[in-house]
């Protein structure tokens, strides 16, 4: 019975030597598939790929900010051309209505500097109001007091001097003398040791003349505050204080002096129904 042959034994068993493998047949290359042709870019997309992203030098910043200065000293000198070309050509009657324009809103711009200069000026004096209001208080305090006779005064004016016998010297003269003065813008008198106010009378005659109540006797001094140069006149004109005293035998003279003192004081008084109407 004959054996059967084994295909993977060697047809000669004699040689033992191991068989070379066989080159690996070489792969057949892949399919590959065809390139799309690539299409032709358009002068928008190639102007676009050329500017972003941007790649800016300095070089080329330099110059875009100097292309930038000169443009706007172009346009502002077009415009300075234009408008003085613009003057230029104008009519007389329209430069001087332009005129009159400039000045009409320079004057109203003066104006308003004004105004609110002088309100600057109130709001700065507004915090001293009430100081203020304190002083001119005071000062119309003094005036009145001086008037009233309640307060010393002092200042220029004369010192009108009457001596005489008791007999050439009535108190209407007194009396006329005060009047004189007083008209002639006399602010303070005293007779003696007498303060004269507004209220003030004269009686008695002779040795016994009397000035609200309080007895005077010769010589009557005057001292009177006011202006000397109103004052002396007042007194020495024709048929006035001083002739008629000189014809009744008496003699008056009168002394200017830049300060004369009236220090004789009354009492205030209140009054006993007149009050204040102001609310």
């Amino acid at each position: 019975m004959s054996e059967a042959t084994n295909p993977e034994t060697p047809e000669n068993p004699d040689d033992d030597r191991p068989t070379p493998a066989e080159p690996a047949a070489p792969s057949a290359p892949a399919a590959s598939a065809p390139a799309a042709p690539e299409q032709p870019l358009t002068g928008r997309q190639r102007l676009a790929a050329g500017l972003w992203p941007p790649r800016v030098s300095r070089a080329q910043l330099i110059v875009a900010v100097l292309l930038f200065v000169l443009g706007l000293g172009l346009a502002i000198q077009v415009r300075s051309t234009s408008d003085n070309s613009a003057l230029r050509g104008a009519r007389q009657e329209d430069l001087v209505r332009i005129l009159d324009e400039l000045d009409d809103r320079t004057q109203r711009l003066e104006d308003e500097a004004s105004r609110l200069e002088t309100q600057r000026s109130e709001l700065e004096s507004s915090s001293d109001q009430a100081e203020e209001a304190r002083k001119q208080t005071q000062e119309k305090e003094q005036q009145l007091g001086i008037l009233a006779g309640t307060v010393a005064a002092e200042g220029p004016g004369i010192t009108l001097t009457i001596r005489g016998a008791a007999a050439s010297v009535e108190s209407d003269m007194l009396l006329d003398a005060i009047q004189e003065l007083r008209a002639a813008g006399a602010e303070a008198i005293q007779v003696n040791d007498v303060r004269v106010v507004a209220d003030s009378y004269f009686t008695g005659s002779g040795s016994d003349i009397e000035i609200d109540g309080t007895k005077v006797a010769a010589p009557y001094v005057f001292k009177v505050i006011g202006k000397p140069e109103d004052l002396e006149p007042a007194l020495n004109i024709p048929g006035g204080v001083v002739q008629t005293l000189e014809k009744e035998q008496a003699t008056a003279t009168v002394a200017r002096s830049q300060k004369i003192v009236v220090d004789a004081l009354r009492p205030a008084k209140r009054p006993d129904y007149a009050q204040s109407s102001s609310q």
